[in-house]
């Protein structure tokens, strides 16, 4: 996975949430291949991993439903590194390009990133679509329920969120 490392590092390490998701063949395996391969990276380390969810499908309704989870990591990437390297890692994993939230084996965001606003073309953290999401909330909130994004704590933001066709399925 070559390509993705730049001297644009961060000084000091800091926390990040990405999701993830998959809707192709195995997606919990692939989920779990994921975030093992992002902890086995230098320079970033998985700090806690929330329970899989089965949701229904979002935007493109006409496709199998998904398996989502989050993470949170430790990393001293700086954030379009941190993007570059989930992309990569993406690919590596066997994602082809497809149809804007249709079917995908592997799918990694970054959500936010501890001390971070940003808006680029490539990323806006915190993720400008995140608090409206109940598949990223409900893992998200398992994980960091105290995370404050636009004024509120995850744990409201997903308490407020139609989470009623999400189940969790297992760690």
């Amino acid at each position: 996975m070559s390509g993705w490392r730049s001297n644009s590092a961060v000084t000091e390490l800091r926390q990040a949430a990405l999701a993830f998701g998959s809707n192709l063949g195995d997606s919990a395996g692939m989920i779990g291949r994921a975030m093992e391969a992002l902890d086995a990276m230098d320079r970033l380390s998985v700090t806690a991993r929330s329970s899989l969810y089965a949701t229904p499908p979002w935007g493109v309704e006409d496709q199998p439903d998904f398996i989502n989870a989050c993470a949170r990591v430790e990393t001293d990437f700086a954030p379009l590194d941190l993007l570059a390297a989930c992309k990569d890692l993406e690919v590596a994993l066997g994602r082809e390009p497809g149809v804007r939230w249709g079917p995908r084996l592997i799918d990694i965001d970054v959500l936010w990133m501890e001390g971070v606003a940003l808006t680029s073309e490539r990323l806006t953290l915190p993720h400008p679509r995140m608090t409206e999401r109940a598949f990223v909330l409900v893992p998200l909130a398992e994980i960091a329920p105290d995370l404050v994004v636009e004024g509120q704590a995850v744990r409201e933001w997903a308490g407020s969120a139609d989470a009623d066709a999400i189940t969790r399925i297992g760690a």
